[in-house]
């Protein structure tokens, strides 16, 4: 993985240690310090491990489906939606459990496409319809109150 870090920011790798230093101890200079740190640590848990990202499907009607590589969701649209998955990015569909799984190397990446397909039907607050991440809770909203006559 490749990745262009801040100048004002010093990497070494010595005997199988990655050193992140700042040159100062300004505000910038320890966030940019941080930031740094994390994403190394991302960019080298993702190469070992991969990072997971678990969408469920909700709504009768609505299921994921696998063509290939392409993420096929009907989620109550007149045509599918057809998602291409972007390099170094695997879907795996579970469409008994209507659940989604984005599997990859980039946690950005990851993260990103989660949201991006969640977006194309986001959970809606008084059915609960729609596509959240796993554990997600949505809250419902009471309907329209019946008239009392």
């Amino acid at each position: 993985m490749e990745r262009t870090f801040s100048p004002e920011i010093e990497i070494s790798y010595q005997d199988g240690v990655i050193e992140v230093k700042r040159k100062s101890d300004e505000r910038t200079q320890r966030a940019l310090h941080g930031m740094t740190r994390a994403l190394l640590n991302n960019m080298v848990v993702g190469v070992s491990k991969g990072f997971e990202r678990t969408l469920e499907v909700e709504g009768v009607g609505y299921r994921p489906d696998l063509e290939g590589d392409t993420l096929v969701l009907y989620v109550g649209y007149s045509h599918p939606v057809r998602i291409p998955p972007p390099e170094g990015i695997r879907f795996e569909v579970d469409a008994r459990a209507r659940t989604i799984k984005i599997k990859g190397r980039d946690k950005e990446l990851v993260g990103q496409l989660a949201s991006d397909i969640r977006k194309v039907r986001p959970p809606e607050p008084y059915k609960g319809k729609g596509i959240r991440y796993q554990g997600e809770h949505v809250r419902r909203k009471a309907g329209k109150a019946g008239k009392v006559a």
